[in-house]
């Protein structure tokens, strides 16, 4: 078994929870940035711009296969690139990070007729940029990876529509959905492999991506109730704060499906294309 096999039994442990790329982190601004810039190298192996350009990759922090502490360096590393996509980084592409946009996401309780469905749309994240990589360990003779990541609190907002019968009443209609997220921690799982390109240097593409992630603690509600029915109001707020990291956990799956295409696509068209292998670890 490889160093980082993906463990599925322990993360079951994670009782309820979300997440924020990413990272990996990196992964999650996907949602909301497209390359401005199409960075190249030199013969001599400098980063150019699209213009020919030299420029130094100041979000890298290089690090080395032989170091004893390499997981110390890859966590300076992603580090070093999430502070610089705070404040945006032009040769990437990568101007407006916050906040981070997820088309829909979808809420299923109970079967039948009358089973309780709801559907989130524009769910907006305000805070993923503040997170930090706490945790790392690499198999890099595969090329393999897991960073754990923290982000103190995520606000989160949405429209919503809904369907079916909750606590025995009549749940129909729609209205604003809040989110208020602390100490969330997310762990995520890459392998890779390299391949040559014309310009005789290696690259990286990414063959397995898996995440999951927690919510330590967490507030949710709705407001703006279509039809100003504050009855149903009321009895879905009491519902869905008594069981927020329950229905946290019903939600999960569609998360973690969406923030990984994401992850996927920034990390494979907009990190591993345009920057060498040897530019990240030598």
């Amino acid at each position: 078994m490889s160093l980082l096999q993906f463990n599925t039994s322990s993360w079951k442990m994670f009782s309820s929870t979300i997440l924020q790329s990413v990272l990996l982190v990196a992964i999650l601004f996907v949602a909301s940035t497209s390359p401005a810039t199409v960075p190249g190298t030199t013969k001599a192996g400098k980063p150019v711009d699209r213009t020919g350009k030299q420029y130094n990759r100041y979000y890298l922090h290089q690090c080395h296969k032989d170091d004893p502490q390499v997981n110390e360096c890859l966590i300076e590393s992603a580090n070093t690139l999430l502070k610089n996509f705070q404040r945006g980084i032009p040769e990437l592409g990568v101007t407006n990070v916050e906040p981070i946009v997820i088309d829909e996401i979808h809420l299923a309780l109970g079967s039948g007729p009358n089973g309780y469905r709801a559907t989130f749309k524009e769910v907006t994240a305000y805070g993923v940029s503040n997170m930090t990589v706490i945790g790392a360990r690499s198999d890099l003779s595969s090329n393999q990876f897991q960073f754990t990541f923290h982000v103190p609190k995520i606000s989160i907002r949405a429209h919503y529509r809904s369907s079916g019968v909750l606590i025995m009443v009549p749940a129909t209609g729609g209205g604003e959905y809040w989110g208020e997220y602390d100490d969330c921690k997310a762990k995520v799982y890459l392998k890779a492999s390299e391949y040559s390109r014309s310009d005789g240097r290696r690259y990286l593409r990414t063959e397995d991506l898996k995440m999951d992630f927690t919510v330590k603690n967490l507030k949710m509600g709705i407001e703006k109730v279509h039809n100003g029915n504050q009855i149903l109001e009321a009895a879905l707020n009491l519902f869905i704060n008594s069981n927020s990291q329950e229905l946290l956990k019903e939600m999960k799956p569609d998360i973690k499906k969406k923030l990984l295409v994401q992850m996927k696509t920034f990390l494979d068209d907009h990190l591993f294309a345009q920057i060498p292998y040897d530019e990240w670890v030598v």
